[in-house]
């Protein structure tokens, strides 16, 4: 019986129309340099990170994991907290398919939770596959929370309200960084917030074969993205769950979580099932699976009603998270 795919959303359908030919599926590892020059990296990284001036912005360069290259950190701290005391961290890694972005892409929705919310928001620079494979991009991510939480009284915040949120890979990353601070007995973290998150490196799931050829990133964009991180490794016995949360056998004992993807994605079946596997493991999870949303619509397409959705439904549960509810 052929696997039929859920249709797209009608907003987004027309959003994706007109981004077809600059994001398109079938990604192979021979076309990830021209993919780097197409996708306008640059471009999606000219946000204003001061916010209209509600921000101080720093670029600092701090040490790697032992062995390895110093990383840069994005500091953006409010000039005038609301708020007296320490602020509350909003730890952001970039999305990008492990092959693509720097920590200035995706920086919209932490930015805006932090003006809302009177919070600073870190967000980290990570070396990428194919030329940096597993574990150079989680090791970044880890050095670079390490000395966030170890500083965080440098940068007027509280190491012990750390929220850690991330799209994509930046959401597979920040799954397994959630692991690792917990393996390695590290910083305490407030909450995970896993947007479309990539987190199976199997990539066999129903919806990645339901959704092959379609959307912006499909099964054979997932395979070259997961090629370039794990190599050989990539679908095997042997894969770490801090390259691929998925293959972790213990989910008890991790931060609430706020997962979400949407119904027309790759993604969408190793999400819910992440999700629930947290609830079996005795955690805290919210899901929101949103009808007819293909990978990132909300960035994407963020004027659409369902991402207009999603996004006030990430903000609340931070808004909760943070205790400002």
């Amino acid at each position: 019986m052929p696997l039929v795919p859920p249709p797209f959303d009608p907003e987004l359908a027309a959003a994706l129309e007109l981004i077809k030919d600059t994001v398109s599926p079938g990604l192979t590892l021979d076309e990830i340099d021209a993919f780097r020059e197409s996708t306008g990296v640059d471009t999606m990284a000219q946000l204003d990170l001061t916010a209209d001036g509600h921000f101080d912005v720093e670029d600092r360069t701090v040490p790697g994991a032992a062995g390895d290259p110093e990383i840069s950190l994005l500091i953006c701290r409010p000039k005038a907290p609301r708020t007296p005391g320490p602020l509350p961290v909003v730890y952001h890694v970039h999305g990008g398919g492990m092959i693509i972005g720097n920590n200035r892409v995706g920086m919209s929705g932490p930015l805006e939770w932090a003006k809302e919310l009177d919070a600073v928001v870190v967000s980290v620079e990570y070396r990428l596959a194919p030329e940096h494979p597993h574990p150079a991009p989680i090791e970044d991510v880890y050095a670079g929370l390490l000395w966030t939480a170890g500083h965080a009284e440098e940068i007027g915040a509280d190491a012990d309200r750390v929220l850690i949120v991330g799209g994509s890979a930046g959401g597979g990353l920040c799954a397994s960084l959630a692991l690792l601070a917990r393996d390695r007995g590290g910083p305490r973290l407030l909450g995970q917030v896993l947007l479309c998150p990539m987190l199976d490196d199997r990539n066999d799931t129903p919806s990645a074969r339901q959704m092959a050829g379609l959307g912006v990133w499909d099964r054979t964009a997932n395979e070259t993205g997961w090629t370039a991180l794990l190599g050989d490794r990539r679908g095997g016995p042997d894969v770490s769950p801090y390259a691929a949360a998925a293959r972790a056998e213990d989910l008890s004992g991790l931060p609430p979580a706020f997962l979400d993807v949407g119904s027309a994605e790759t993604f969408r079946d190793e999400v819910v099932a992440y999700a629930s596997r947290i609830w079996q493991a005795g955690g805290v999870a919210e899901l929101h699976v949103w009808p007819g949303g293909f990978h990132g619509f909300d960035g994407f397409a963020p004027q659409a009603a369902v991402s207009r959705a999603s996004r006030a439904a990430q903000t609340e549960w931070v808004r909760r998270v943070l205790g400002q509810g």
